[in-house]
């Protein structure tokens, strides 16, 4: 049985949906001002490291766990709204690359066990 990150296609649609994902995110005013100093080359290689483990890919991720990195963001205001949006524009990623549904789906679930810890809760 091969992992949701090989069904995905491994690497290359990972990288490819990274990019088209914070080019959306970029242009979404709901969010897009909490990556205002963000150095965004840096960003994507933390978030395609961590979407391949999350997706059960080589685990080269290193970066803070995710109520610790995204802290300075909760202090700032980030909220479920916000949440929605990035999932949003995550979601709306994966159907522009023709991904299919019950592959989006799990994403979809990955993405939502993650929600507590994003926002601190």
């Amino acid at each position: 049985m091969s992992t949701l990150y090989e069904q995905l296609g491994g690497e290359a649609a990972v990288d490819a949906a990274v990019d088209i994902f914070y080019r959306k995110v970029l242009s979404d005013d709901r969010i897009s001002s909490f990556f205002d100093t963000v150095d965004m080359t840096k960003q994507a290689a933390k978030q395609k490291a961590f979407l391949t483990m999350a997706f059960g890919g080589p685990n080269s991720h290193t970066g803070k766990n995710l109520r610790t990195g995204h802290a300075n963001m909760v202090k700032a205001g980030l909220n479920d709204t916000h949440f929605d949006a990035v999932a949003e524009n995550l979601v709306s990623t994966l159907q522009e690359l023709n991904v299919a549904d019950n592959l989006i789906a799990q994403v979809g679930e990955i993405v939502e066990s993650t929600r507590n810890d994003v926002l601190g809760k």
